[in-house]
């Protein structure tokens, strides 16, 4: 079984496994000359292991496994409390196909072939941009790694595999069941069915002998030259330590992509400014610290085009809550999680669109509200009303009154809204507006804006047509104070593009050479626009099978 948190806590310090080396305590890093071989004699490295991880989550945990499984040592750092990453409090929708055992129960017909024509269409934005190589290798794992997962005891829903969307077209998606102990996935009330997962995954890790060690942020990739040579293991820090962690036949770079990094992420969209928030926000961060970390050792960006492209459906969401800044599509946090603290609030959950107005940083609506989230984003997008203030969409707020609250049954009180910037109420439009603060709003609101959209929009309503979008009845008129305004704005997911590899995932630099010892998957590997799961654990498999066998 998992262990308690009290003692994953414990986990985080010195390692307690045969096969770790380390130093005696207090050891220091030795100062280093960058681009010195010598320098490289000097270092001190605190532990050992054949195979080293940057990240515990679904790539970095099925990378493990897999090294294990072919003899290697392991050790996996994060700088979360926890193992599991966003795979952690996903749904467990694990996006495999070609076959599998749970296709053929329920009669479907797959192949490799037909994964890699789905995912190398021409015809669909999320497949054409992709890597051949990398798909290749990808659908020919599908089936064996689907059976695998359920060979280590990963326990799935195997009465559902769930329409196919996307590229696919054919059936593939089967979810995980929830892991039974709701004291280890952060809510007592809210599904985490990706849990089950890679509490699993942790259980097979920690049972073959791996070290894991948490709250260890990754600072630098040590190679033998800054452009040359071998990557020799990672610099890392805990509680105040510096501590370098050798890995002899590999390190892996799974941590999860850039979606947090606002300049990381501007390289590929300059619109996502600071105001879209990110999904598993703040438990899990998405910071880029592993793509940069490699790129400084000459390692090349893959697949940009798929960053930039507006028909990824994963790339931003229109929120399913409104009225606190950590909300997010399918991926709520109730008040009994134990980071609560920093969330703040659950929100008001999914939202009836009708109910409401959505307006910009200069108080104006832009769009028929309840129409899906493509049409939100790139309304919002283009909606700005001062581009010399902000580079990107601004703020989205929500407008509505007291009776679409009680309509709706909402409660516009914490714990369920965050007041401290996210939420505002007045009991005329105008005042409501001039309360509105938030550090993500360029300006105040226009006052005399703000009641001009609203009053206009009580007009559609009592004509009963909105001229302006089209948005279908019922139009409640908003004329009941209390008024409101909620953060409605919306989310960034994913991660499309990062760092270049081959098929066996080792680093590719900018002249096309393999940088020997460095491997990536997840989220920060790039050149595949398929969302989830399926991906990270395909080449989280092959990084550390690849690496245990290299001698």
């Amino acid at each position: 079984m998992p262990q308690k948190k009290s003692d994953r806590k414990h986990s985080a310090g010195v390692s307690r496994r045969d096969f770790v080396t380390a130093t005696a305590a207090g050891a220091t890093v030795a100062a280093l000359a960058p681009g010195s071989a010598a320098a490289q004699d000097e270092i001190v490295w605190h532990h050992t292991a054949d195979f080293v991880s940057i990240g515990a989550g679904v790539a970095g945990l099925a990378a493990a496994v897999s090294a294990i499984e072919h003899g290697a040592s392991v050790i996996l750092v994060d700088e979360n409390m926890d193992i599991g990453g966003h795979g952690m409090v996903s749904g467990g929708i694990v996006n495999l196909g070609g076959g599998h055992r749970v296709q053929q129960a329920h009669g479907i017909e797959d192949s490799a072939d037909q994964v890699y024509d789905d995912w190398t269409r021409p015809d669909h934005p999320h497949a054409r941009y992709n890597d051949r190589d990398l798909v290749r290798t990808f659908a020919d794992m599908n089936a064996s790694t689907f059976n695998w997962l359920m060979d280590l005891g990963v326990v799935f829903h195997e009465d559902v595999v769930l329409p196919p969307e996307v590229a696919m077209t054919v059936p593939r998606q089967v979810r995980t069941q929830q892991w039974p102990n709701k004291d280890e996935i952060y809510s007592s009330v809210v599904t985490r069915r990706g849990s089950g997962l890679v509490r699993r995954l942790e259980q097979v890790v920690r049972e073959g002998g791996a070290e894991i060690l948490l709250e260890h942020r990754m600072t630098r990739i040590i190679r033998e030259q800054p452009m040359a040579g071998r990557v020799l293991g990672i610099t890392v820090e805990h509680e105040g330590q510096t501590i370098n962690i050798r890995g002899t036949r590999g390190v892996l770079v799974a941590t999860g992509g850039h979606s947090n990094n606002i300049e990381f992420r501007r390289i590929f969209d300059p619109r996502l400014t600071e105001e879209y928030r990110v999904t598993g926000d703040p438990y899990s961060r998405k910071s880029a610290d592993g793509e940069i970390a490699a790129m400084e050792l000459g390692a090349s960006l893959w697949g940009t085009a798929l960053q930039t492209t507006e028909a990824v459906r994963y790339q931003l969401f229109k929120p399913a809550s409104i009225g606190g800044e950590f909300i997010s599509p399918a991926l709520l946090w109730p008040a009994d999680s134990p980071i609560f603290d920093k969330i703040r609030a659950t929100g008001i959950q999914n939202p009836d669109w009708s109910e409401l107005i959505l307006v910009t940083q200069d108080g104006e609506r832009f769009y028929d509200e309840t129409a899906n989230d493509y049409d939100f984003i790139a309304a919002a997008m283009a909606s700005r009303g001062q581009p010399e203030k902000r580079n990107g969409g601004g703020p989205i707020w929500a407008i509505f009154d007291q009776a679409a609250v009680e309509r709706q049954g909402w409660d516009p009180r914490p714990p369920y809204v965050d007041p401290d910037g996210f939420f505002f109420s007045a009991d005329t439009i105008g005042e409501l507006a001039a309360r509105i603060e938030n550090p993500h709003q360029p300006y105040p609101l226009p006052a005399a804006k703000l009641e001009a959209t609203v009053a206009r929009y009580n007009g559609f309503a009592e004509a009963g047509v909105d001229e302006d979008f089209a948005k279908p009845l019922p139009l409640p008129k908003i004329e009941t104070p209390p008024f409101y305004a909620a953060w409605a704005t919306p989310i960034v997911h994913d991660s499309y593009a990062g760092i270049r590899t081959n098929a066996d995932t080792q680093v590719i630099d900018l002249h096309g050479r393999v940088i020997e010892g460095l491997y990536c998957a997840g989220e920060s590997q790039g050149g595949f626009s398929l969302h989830g799961l399926g991906r990270c654990i395909v080449f989280g498999r092959i990084a550390g099978r690849h690496a245990a066998q290299t001698t």
